[in-house]
């Protein structure tokens, strides 16, 4: 079974699923792309990990991942092997150093966990090109794009989301740092997010 690496190109809000995610995967190798419809915690979970926040308290994914290392387990990829009437099915490949395993998990799960482990993800051929949208590569170079300009975390509409950066742009460093202290203590990610990219625009 040939496996194709994937990585994580974007994630939005979907137009068709009210309080769901987009999660778009993209071949690494090549120009298909795998949309998968997530739902808001996972969505949350996936986007605080790859924006590097640190939650004041363990989400469930970060659970996992402690308690795997408590007991010596370690993620060695993970694999979104099947597509059976529109639900993905995916499995994360374990090791306690002696003995392979592997464990089922939704894909939006395996993602989330595949992530705070630094491992790479897979599918398989069939997955691809049954699920998989070619691009050309004026389409591939648009939609990196807006790939680029969506913030991870956004759910909020596009004229809010400019009010809240100009708001933040005129506000001052130890001012942003108290307010990224207080979105982190009230566990709102989506905040902490912008605060802190624009503390990094600063530096």
């Amino acid at each position: 079974m040939k496996k194709i690496q994937l990585e994580i190109l974007g994630l939005s809000s979907s137009q068709s699923q009210t309080g769901s995610f987009a999660l778009v995967l993209g071949e690494r190798d090549g120009n298909r792309r795998l949309p998968i419809i997530i739902g808001m915690f996972e969505a949350q979970s996936i986007a605080i990990q790859i924006e590097k926040i640190n939650p004041n308290r363990p989400l469930t994914h970060d659970l996992f991942k402690t308690f795997a290392e408590q007991v010596n387990v370690s993620i060695t990829e993970i694999l979104i092997s099947d597509l059976k009437e529109g639900v993905f099915y995916s499995r994360i490949m374990c090791t306690d150093g002696t003995k392979d395993f592997e464990l089922d998990a939704r894909p939006s799960d395996a993602i989330a966990i595949g992530l705070r482990f630094g491992v790479p993800i897979y599918t398989v051929e069939s997955v691809l090109s049954e699920a998989g949208i070619i691009l050309s590569d004026l389409e591939d170079e648009e939609e990196n794009e807006e790939m680029a300009v969506k913030s991870s975390t956004s759910s909020t509409s596009s004229s809010s989301s400019s009010g809240a950066k100009e708001s933040l742009s005129q506000t001052s460093v130890d001012e942003l740092n108290k307010m990224l202290n207080d979105a982190l203590e009230k566990e709102d990610y989506e905040r902490a997010a912008k605060i802190r990219d624009e503390l990094n625009k600063r530096n």
